[in-house]
């Protein structure tokens, strides 16, 4: 009889254990990836933007770009770590407000207006998120990360919330407390500043180089104004002057015509112009010939300005790159402290008041357009080739001049046959005007022309 046998039973597996969040992977390289992240993204989206416009890229797409960038990063720490001992899930907040907001500047590209009212509401809200994510982070990064990596970010998103309600409200109060003794004059769809003083003929017209106003001339006019009648006035977007459609060295010719016509001063003018401001005078002496009685350039630029000095153009590509960030950063503050200590040899109030609009995302946003345009001014100040015999004083300044800069100044006095070519020793391309130790001598040159024409004689040496 066969005896039954026993089914043989498999062995079983053993039971699988736990993934616990302990054997998880560190939360500190998750960390460390998505800042830098972040801070990549935000760079190639600004340079996306950027690179194709240079000068002309709008301040609300570079700002939406580098939030976007920023919001990619916090979205990788919110992602990253879920695979970490330690999720922080708190990152999608801040995720999502950078980069809804980023889009939305990108996509709507509000005007600089609607940018200059939101200074008052982003500064504090910046400042509440920062706050929440500081709190956010303290209940859920339990590592040293949060005081080596985070902790310093937040540090500077603090600075840039308190930077940015600080400017707003120096901004607001410069406005209100700067003395304008000159008037604003309507050229046809915007109105540009005007201030004349002292009396007697010929009228003195003054143009300031890029990056400066008025105020830029405070000694000179001063000192001017005691021997004949003068004028300092700020081009449209500068200053006090409306904001303009972005205008070449023929537009601003035309604008500054009219402005002195509806003004009632009186021509043939002596025409003083600083650096591009002198480019500016060259375009308006071709195309109003007979309103122009005599000129002085001061450290005045060049029409062949790109091919005289060898550097300038590599100067003028770099600058291209760097521009559209400026009006950004002025939004944070950082630039009237780049700037505070600017003009420092102007006299008090004219200096307080060329720092005042040197540090605003408005003038900063002019001055980029400006430089835009600069190619093509240059090329119209080209059709003035000769000023025939009416008295011509270059003045130029000896120190930290670039490669080709002595011989475009002497080619700039041969526009007349009754021309000077004055040089400064010990003085700069700025101290000609701010310093008031070096600012007699454009002083003396201007008046040197004016007491030529009155006495018909020829100017000095």
């Amino acid at each position: 009889m066969a005896t039954p046998t026993t089914p043989i039973q498999a062995e079983a597996p053993p039971p699988e254990t736990p993934v616990t969040r302990a054997d998880r992977p560190r939360v500190g390289g998750a960390v460390a990836v998505s800042l830098v992240g972040g801070l990549v993204a935000a760079l190639l989206f600004v340079l996306l933007v950027v690179g194709p416009q240079r000068f002309t890229a709008p301040e609300p797409a570079v700002v939406g770009a580098a939030l976007l960038g920023f919001g990619v990063g916090w979205g990788l720490l919110w992602l990253l770590s879920r695979r970490t001992e330690q999720p922080q899930r708190w990152a999608l907040v801040p995720a999502a407000a950078m980069a809804l907001l980023g889009a939305a500047l990108l996509v709507f590209s509000p005007s600089g207006h609607v940018l200059d009212l939101l200074a008052w509401v982003w500064p504090p809200v910046l400042l509440a998120l920062v706050v929440w994510m500081i709190i956010q982070s303290r209940r859920a990064l339990r590592s040293r990360t949060r005081v080596w990596l985070l902790y310093p970010v937040f540090a500077v998103l603090t600075l840039v919330a308190v930077g940015g309600g600080v400017e707003t409200v120096r901004e607001a109060t410069d406005a209100r407390t700067q003395a304008m003794p000159g008037r604003l004059i309507d050229v046809g769809g915007h109105r540009m500043y005007l201030a004349c003083t002292g009396s007697g003929s010929p009228t003195v017209v003054l143009a300031s180089g890029l990056g400066e106003r008025s105020p830029s001339w405070a000694w000179i006019a001063r000192a001017v104004g005691q021997t004949t009648r003068v004028c300092v006035y700020d081009r449209a977007g500068q200053g006090r002057s409306d904001d303009a459609a972005p205008q070449n060295g023929v537009q601003l010719a035309t604008d500054l015509h009219t402005l002195l016509d509806r003004a009632g001063e009186k021509g043939p003018y002596v025409l003083a112009g600083h650096s591009v401001g002198g480019i500016y005078n060259l375009t308006f002496a071709a195309r109003y010939p007979e309103q122009v009685a005599g000129m002085v350039m001061v450290e005045s630029a060049s029409p062949q300005q790109f091919t005289a000095l060898p550097d300038y153009a590599g100067f003028y590509s770099l600058w291209g790159r760097v521009a559209p960030l400026l009006p950004s950063l002025a939004r944070t503050g950082l630039a009237r402290v780049t700037f505070g200590t600017g003009f420092a040899g102007l006299p008090a109030a004219a200096r307080d008041q060329e720092r005042a609009f040197t540090s605003t995302a408005r003038d900063l946003s002019s001055q980029r357009v400006e430089y835009s345009q600069l190619p093509t001014a240059f090329r119209q100040a080209q059709a003035l080739t000769t000023l025939h015999g009416k008295p011509l004083i270059v003045l130029t300044a000896r120190e930290g001049q670039q490669s080709g800069w002595f011989a475009a100044q002497d080619a700039l006095a041969k526009l007349s046959t009754n021309s000077a070519h004055r040089s400064v020793a010990g003085a700069t391309h700025e101290s000609l005007l701010y310093d008031q130790s070096y600012s007699v001598n454009a002083s003396r040159a201007i008046l040197d022309v004016v007491e030529a024409l009155r006495a018909g004689a020829p100017v000095q040496p």
